[in-house]
C-alpha cells in the first residue's frame, strides 16, 4: 500500500517535472494554427497578424493553416484529437465554442471537455445597418415601422445559425416583430445585397460598410455589442435602443489547445497572444479590419466560453434553427 502511494507521488513529481521543462523549452518547433475558415477571411487574417508576433516573440514559426467547411466542424475535431503539447492550436469563434453545440444534436468534440482555452484575440463589433429606402434613422423608428409592416422588411445574414441570424431573432422575439430572414453564404453575399436593396436590414463589421456609408448607400442604426463600439461611437447599442437589458452577440475569436496540455505552455501562450494583441502595429492593424483586441487570460477565456453556450443556446432555441 505504502509502496503504490509512494510509486504514485513519484509520478506525480515526474510529470510535473516534464511540464515545467516542457513549459520552458516551449516552443521547441513550429506551431500550427488551425483557422475553422478559408483564407482571407477575417479570422483567418487576424490569425496571420497574431501569428506573425508570436513567431517574432517566440523565434519559431507559428504557421496558419486552414481547415474550412462544415461550421468549423472538421477543425475542432483534427485538434481536439492533436497531441497536448501546445503544438497545434486552433483559432475558434463563438460559432465552434457556443454556437455549434445548440446547432447540432452530435458533435465530434466538446467545446468544453476537448480544449484548454488560451486566449481572447479579439472582438468585433456588428452593426445593423438599413437600405435608405427604409424611412427609418433609429432603431427605435424600425421597431415601429416594422411592426405597422409585418412581414414586409427583410433582412441578411451570414447564413442560418450564423451570428447574424441568431442576434436578428433575438431582437425580434424581444420586440414582436415580423422581419423575413434572408440566408446567404456570409456577409460578403449579404452586404452586397444590403447595398443593392435586395434586403433591407443587415449586421456586418464596420470595416465593410464604411465605403457604403460615406457614400449614402446605407445607414446605421444600432450595434450588437454591450458597449457603444470606439469605431462609431455615436451609434447605440442595441441593449439601450430598444431596451433589451444583456443584449451582446459579438464574435470573440481566440485560441484553444487540446485539453490536458501543460498549464506552463497555456501560461506562456497567453502570454504571448496578450502582448501580439495589444502590440502597437497590431492595434493599427486591428483597427482597420474592426477588431477591438483582447489577450485575456486563460481563465477568463474560460468563464466567456460558459457564458456564451448558454446564451447562444437561448438564441438558438428562439430563431428554431437546426443544423441536423
Amino acid at each position: 500500500m505504502l509502496r503504490n502511494f509512494l510509486l504514485s507521488m513519484c509520478a506525480l513529481v515526474s510529470a510535473a517535472q516534464y511540464g515545467a521543462a516542457a513549459a520552458q523549452d516551449y516552443p521547441a518547433k513550429p506551431v500550427r494554427m488551425v483557422v475553422p475558415y478559408a483564407a482571407g477571411g477575417l479570422p483567418d487574417t487576424m490569425t496571420r497578424i497574431i501569428a506573425q508576433r508570436l513567431s517574432d516573440s517566440f523565434g519559431q514559426q507559428f504557421v496558419v493553416e486552414n481547415r474550412a467547411g462544415a461550421g468549423g466542424i472538421a477543425a475542432c475535431e483534427l485538434v481536439a484529437k492533436a497531441a497536448a503539447d501546445g503544438y497545434t492550436l486552433l483559432i475558434a469563434d463563438v460559432a465552434q465554442t457556443a454556437i455549434n453545440p445548440a446547432l447540432y444534436a452530435k458533435l465530434p468534440y466538446d467545446p468544453v471537455k476537448d480544449f484548454t482555452p488560451v486566449s481572447i484575440i479579439g472582438t468585433s463589433a456588428q452593426f445593423l445597418a438599413a437600405h435608405p429606402s427604409v424611412p427609418v434613422t433609429t432603431l427605435t423608428g424600425l421597431i415601429a415601422f416594422a411592426k405597422a409592416r409585418p412581414g414586409e422588411l427583410s433582412y441578411g445574414s451570414g447564413g442560418t445559425g450564423s451570428l447574424h441570424h441568431l442576434s436578428m431573432e433575438v431582437l425580434k422575439s424581444a420586440r414582436g416583430l415580423n422581419i423575413v430572414h434572408v440566408p446567404y453564404k456570409g456577409t460578403a453575399q449579404s452586404v452586397p445585397a444590403l447595398i443593392s436593396g435586395e434586403v433591407a436590414l443587415a449586421f456586418s463589421a464596420l470595416p465593410s460598410l464604411a465605403g457604403h456609408l460615406k457614400a449614402g448607400r446605407v445607414k446605421l442604426l444600432a450595434v450588437n455589442t454591450a458597449k457603444r463600439s470606439a469605431q462609431a461611437p455615436e451609434v447605440p447599442t442595441i441593449a439601450e435602443a430598444a431596451g433589451i437589458p444583456g443584449f451582446d452577440y459579438p464574435p470573440e475569436i481566440g485560441v484553444l489547445a487540446p485539453a490536458g496540455t501543460p498549464p506552463g505552455i497555456i501560461n506562456r501562450l497567453a502570454s504571448g497572444i496578450a502582448g501580439a494583441a495589444r502590440h502597437p502595429d497590431t492595434v493599427q492593424r486591428f483597427t482597420t479590419l474592426g477588431i477591438e483586441p483582447v489577450g485575456n487570460s486563460p481563465a477568463e477565456y474560460a468563464a466567456q466560453i460558459k457564458i456564451d453556450i448558454e446564451k447562444y443556446a437561448k438564441a438558438v432555441k428562439i430563431s428554431g434553427a437546426r443544423a441536423d
